[in-house]
């Protein structure tokens, strides 16, 4: 118990007492109990369930979901906890280098909290997802990371309806929250509307209506194919209006492209802003330009490596290629979990500059969206 030292009217009545502070405090030493106090307080393991670090994952199931979709269940040591719509980092060793994806968790939270397990869904575009496609065994090693990303129902920002707008393999996140919605872990009414190329494009079809109920439902729009069972076309103004409710927070997942049309189509009927409607970032790609190449200079703790970084791929990329372990998450600049010291050369950003301003002041990058335009020198944390 704290000790309570109440202030006398006279100045020297507090030095009288001050000076007795100390044998009170001894005497409050002697006897008090020896019992040792704790290792570990309750916050401390509930930060541990919430925030795991990377963790080993064993895959165990591999399940085709359209030709070129495949959804990949891993199974965690311990328990975990994610809102449905966010991400985790796949990382694994590809030929020396060791490379990771974040992926949208495609399975409900009951099932990392219950089962242990953690399922991402896989489009094949790309190094990473080819080599999943093409190696990926079950009984392989990964390692996973936290749960991130803000792309998820919050009760204080967002609608309690939700009208989610999904192409292709954007259906992902939406998938996990039907799931969580059926389950009771998540409380808010999801109106889907889910673009694909054709019905054989669909992906979760079975699963997404076995879950249609009061509060959630799917409507699937096709862009290259007639179909009297399904919407034709993209998702325009005039289909939101058909399915929308009245209020309602829009949530979208999928290409730039369908970013691009579907804000001009929400603009037209008056849905505008960072507050009505929310994007999930997509990944820094490859960038449009003449080949060249420049000398990279990355210094890793007390370690300093000199890595060849192609114009067209970003600082990340390069240096994942020449076997560095250095931090990665988001790979769209958002999250700052990859932000690095720039010590010198000249760089593009991918997109807009998500950078926080004190990484502006104090001269910090992420190379996860920074495109090299000379020799350059960064100084990086260890990953």
């Amino acid at each position: 118990m704290a000790y309570k030292f109440k202030r006398q009217i006279f100045g020297f009545m507090d030095l009288l007492r001050f000076k007795k502070m100390v044998p009170k405090r001894e005497e409050k030493l002697a006897t008090a109990p020896a019992t040792p106090l704790p290792k570990t307080y309750r916050v401390n393991e509930t930060a541990k369930i919430l925030h795991p670090g990377n963790r080993t994952a064993k895959l165990v199931a591999v399940e085709q979901v359209t030709p070129d979709t495949k959804t990949y269940v891993f199974e965690t040591e311990k328990p975990s906890m994610f809102r449905a719509g966010q991400y985790v980092s796949v990382r694994h060793e590809i030929d020396g280098s060791v490379v990771s994806r974040p992926y949208a968790i495609s399975s409900s939270p009951f099932a990392a909290l219950k089962d242990r397990k953690i399922a991402v869904t896989v489009k094949k575009a790309g190094f990473f997802s080819d080599w999943m496609f093409e190696r990926a065994a079950v009984g392989d090693e990964f390692s996973l990371g936290d749960p991130s990303g803000d792309f998820f129902h919050d009760g204080i920002r967002d609608s309690r309806n939700v009208v989610g707008i999904a192409g292709g393999s954007g259906i992902t996140p939406f998938y996990s929250m039907a799931q969580a919605i059926a389950e009771g872990s998540e409380d808010f009414s999801l109106t889907l509307l889910y673009g694909a190329r054709t019905e054989k494009d669909i992906a979760f079809k079975k699963q997404l209506d076995s879950l249609v109920g009061d509060k959630f439902k799917v409507v699937y729009v096709l862009s290259d194919e007639k179909n009297p069972k399904y919407e034709h076309g993209f998702v325009t103004a005039a289909l939101i209006g058909k399915y929308a409710p009245d209020d309602y927070t829009v949530m979208m997942c999928g290409p730039q492209a369908m970013y691009d049309f579907a804000e001009k189509e929400l603009a037209s009927i008056g849905v505008v802003g960072a507050k009505r409607i929310r994007k999930e970032a997509n990944c820094v790609g490859t960038r449009d330009v003449k080949p060249a190449e420049y000398a990279l200079k990355v210094h890793i703790k007390d370690q300093t490596f000199d890595v060849k970084a192609d114009a067209r791929e970003t600082l990340l990329t390069a240096m994942e290629r020449a076997g560095l372990r250095v931090p990665s998450k988001c790979r769209a600049g958002g999250c700052g979990f990859c932000h690095s010291r720039l010590i010198g050369g000249e760089y593009t950003i991918a997109g807009a500059d998500k950078r926080r301003l004190a990484d502006k002041k104090f001269g910090y990058i992420h190379p996860c969206c920074t495109y090299p335009d000379s020799d350059m020198e960064i100084e990086v944390p260890q990953g």
